[in-house]
């Protein structure tokens, strides 16, 4: 018997990496999964680095269609998601969002990027109020550096040591350690916890 045996899940994003992992161990832990994914694995990896992945550049080289898209897959797509979510769900479900560690580093260039997942942070603690009342919990996941497939892709060459140097367990996270959380969340021992932001880092930030 799995932890999550007879409940459904919906990962979107999940062909890859981290939406990858959380699949997996979703199903690993008996859960019936839903997951997007594109086709073209190829052409999906060149759209993430443009559309999702990605830093536009500084607050002053951001274009409209770079805000609207960055807006568009972070903010607005969730948050319709999470309404969706709200309605369909039955008393007791979950609502888990992934959101990332640099919503609290800030990194220059990364204006669009972290301002939809700030957004994104706040739709999820306003609907573990709003949905708390029939016992659905809402909670944000926040990686740290993760060794995905898509980090090498974006950052050729780069070794990441700093990184590790400045993490608790010396180490790059993997995509099992997110995963791990989350299904956490999505369990019954989670059941009395809702609207926190859990920062899945290794001991990056204290």
């Amino acid at each position: 018997m799995g932890a999550l045996d007879g409940k459904g899940a919906l990962v979107t994003g999940g062909s890859r990496g981290i939406g990858r992992a959380i699949v997996k161990r979703l199903a690993a832990d008996g859960a019936a999964v839903v997951f997007s994914y594109r086709q073209n694995e190829a052409a999906a990896a060149d759209v993430v680095r443009e559309v999702a992945g990605g830093l536009p550049g500084l607050i002053e080289e951001v274009t409209e269609g770079a805000y609207d898209r960055f807006m568009a897959v972070h903010a607005k797509g969730p948050f319709f998601l999470i309404q969706h979510a709200g309605r369909a769900l039955r008393d007791g479900g979950r609502i888990i969002a992934i959101s990332t560690l640099n919503t609290r580093l800030h990194p220059p260039g990364g204006a669009l990027y972290t301002g939809a997942k700030g957004a994104l942070e706040n739709f999820t603690t306003v609907a573990a109020l709003e949905f708390g009342r029939r016992g659905i919990t809402a909670n944000v996941v926040s990686p740290g550096t993760t060794d995905t497939e898509l980090l090498r892709e974006a950052n050729p060459g780069v070794t990441f040591e700093d990184e590790v140097a400045k993490t608790a367990l010396r180490r790059l996270g993997q995509p099992e350690d997110i995963a791990a959380v989350v299904a956490f969340l999505a369990g019954p021992d989670s059941g009395w916890i809702s609207g926190q932001n859990l920062a899945a880092d290794g001991g990056l930030l204290p």
